[in-house]
C-alpha cells in the first residue's frame, strides 16, 4: 500500500468476522463516502435511495444543538486493501486503508449527508469526529444483508417516550410538568406508550397531552406565561369533566369510563387542544367563566350529538382534523362561546347530511 488511510482503530469480532471501530474527521465523509448520482436498480444497491427530504431536519438538528447533538455510529464496508497494526499485542492500534480502496455505507446514510450539509453552513464541524464500524467488504450480497439485519429489528421509539425523555422542547417539558402537577394525569397518563390497552391501568398517553399543548400554542415554544396558561387551562379541565373526576374518586370504573364515554379519546383531547387554543387566542372570553360549564355536557357515546363529529354511523370513533374541529365546535356551542366562520360551515355540512 503506497498510499493510505491512517485511522486509531479499536479491533472487534462478530460472526467469526473482525471488524474496526475508528473516530474520523467530519470533513473527511465526503472524500470516503462520495455521493452515487447514477441511479441504480434496488436489487444492485445495497442501501436504500435517499430521502432529500430528512436531510434539512437532521441538519437543523445538529446546526440547532451544536454544543449538545449526539449521533450514532455509522457503518461501512471496506471494498479494497487494508491492514491493522495493533500496539503490542493489544486489540488497539492502527487501522491502514488503502486510499485506492472504496467505502460502502450500510448504515447511516442520512446522517452522512446531513452532517455534510450542516458543515457548508458552519466550517466549525470540520474537525469533529463521527465513529464508524468498518467491516470487510464482501460483496454486493453480504453488504445488502448486512443492511437489511441492521434495520430490520430496529424499533421507533414510541412518541410518548421521546417526549418524556426530550428536555430541549419546550412543550414536552411543561407538558411533562403539568402531569407530575395534576393528580388526575399523574395518575392515569402512561408516559411510555403511545396506545393503550383495553385493560389499561391508564386513560392517556403522554404524547395526547403533548399533542393537544402543540394545538394551543402553535409555535414550538413555551415560556412561563403560556406554562402558566397551560397549567390553568388543564387543571380547570380535569376539576369540571364530572366523569373524570368520578374515576378518580372510584366511583366509576376506569373499564366503564373507555367503554361509554367520549372523554378519553384521543380525538376529545385533541379538541380540547383547539378549545385551549381559543382561550390562547381571545383573552377576553375568561376560561374560570366557561370551563366550568363542561361539567354539565353530556359525554356519552350515546348522545346523537357526536354523531357524524366524534363517533361514525357504525360506532367507531372518527380522528380526522375536521371531525377535531366538529367535535371541539360542539363543545364551544354547549359552554357559549360563539363558533367561527369556518366552523358555522362544518355545522352547516353535518346537518345538511342529517
Amino acid at each position: 500500500m503506497d498510499f493510505t488511510y491512517r485511522f486509531p482503530a479499536v479491533k472487534g469480532n462478530q460472526a467469526g468476522r473482525d471488524y474496526y471501530i475508528t473516530m474520523v474527521p467530519l470533513k473527511l465523509l465526503s472524500r470516503l463516502f462520495p455521493f452515487d448520482e447514477d441511479v441504480v436498480p434496488p436489487e444492485y444497491r445495497a442501501q436504500r435511495r435517499i430521502n432529500e427530504t430528512r436531510i434539512p431536519e437532521i441538519k437543523d438538528y445538529i446546526l440547532a444543538n451544536r454544543k449538545t447533538y449526539v449521533f450514532s455510529a455509522l457503518s461501512a464496508s471496506i471494498d479494497g486493501i487494508f491492514n491493522f497494526l495493533p500496539h503490542i499485542n493489544t486489540d488497539i492500534g492502527i487501522l491502514e486503508i488503502d486510499m485506492s480502496s472504496r467505502f460502502l455505507i450500510n448504515d447511516g446514510q442520512h446522517r452522512k449527508a446531513a452532517i455534510e450539509a450542516a458543515m457548508n453552513e458552519d466550517s466549525t464541524l470540520e474537525n469533529e469526529t463521527i465513529s464508524i464500524v468498518f467491516f470487510q467488504d464482501e460483496g454486493l450480497t453480504r453488504s445488502q444483508q448486512m443492511f437489511t439485519d441492521l434495520n430490520k429489528h430496529a424499533v421507533k421509539t414510541s412518541n410518548s417516550l421521546s417526549t418524556l425523555y426530550d428536555s430541549r422542547d419546550e412543550i414536552a417539558v411543561a407538558t411533562k410538568k403539568i402531569i407530575e402537577a395534576i393528580p388526575f394525569l399523574k395518575r392515569y397518563t402512561d408516559k411510555e406508550r403511545d396506545i393503550l390497552g383495553k385493560n389499561s391501568s391508564s386513560l392517556f398517553t403522554l404524547n395526547m397531552i403533548y399533542k393537544a399543548n402543540q394545538k394551543i400554542l402553535h409555535n414550538g415554544r413555551c415560556n412561563n406565561l403560556d406554562f402558566e396558561f397551560l397549567s390553568r387551562f388543564w387543571s380547570l379541565l380535569t376539576n369540571n369533566i364530572t366523569e373524570w373526576q368520578d374515576v378518580l374518586n372510584k366511583t366509576l370504573t376506569k373499564k366503564a369510563l373507555r367503554e361509554n364515554y367520549i372523554v378519553t379519546l384521543a380525538i376529545t383531547i385533541n379538541s380540547f387542544g383547539k378549545l385551549g387554543r381559543f382561550f390562547y387566542d381571545n383573552p377576553n372570553f375568561k376560561m374560570d367563566e366557561y370551563i366550568p360549564k363542561i361539567a354539565y355536557i353530556d359525554w356519552l357515546r350515546s348522545n346523537t350529538e357526536w354523531l357524524g363529529r366524534t363517533i361514525r354511523e357504525n360506532g367507531k370513533v372518527l380522528n380526522s382534523e375536521d371531525s377535531i374541529s366538529l367535535t371541539c365546535a360542539t363543545i364551544k356551542k354547549k359552554i357559549g362561546i360563539p363558533l367561527s366562520r369556518d366552523e358555522q360551515q362544518k355545522e352547516l355540512k353535518i346537518l345538511r347530511r342529517k
